[in-house]
């Protein structure tokens, strides 16, 4: 069931990734909702799927601030 939950929160990233508000809320929201691997894997997935798109190049700024508060 998580591979589930991590599958869905890419397909719900990419859905929202034309407004970078957006898409930085669900990105916050998923850091609550996966475990710790999974948002490993989804730090990759990330710096892949936001190669080409810069405006959202600052939410991984975010998700990386979020992680170093949680102590991952």
């Amino acid at each position: 069931m998580p591979r589930m939950i991590y599958d869905y929160t890419k397909s719900e990233l990419e859905s929202v990734s034309i407004d970078p508000n957006l898409f930085k809320r669900k990105l916050k929201k998923a850091t609550h909702n996966l475990l710790p691997y999974e948002i490993d894997q989804l730090k990759n997935w990330l710096l892949y799927f936001t190669n080409n798109k810069p405006e959202l190049e600052n939410c991984l700024m975010d998700l990386e601030f979020i992680n170093q508060r949680k102590g991952a």
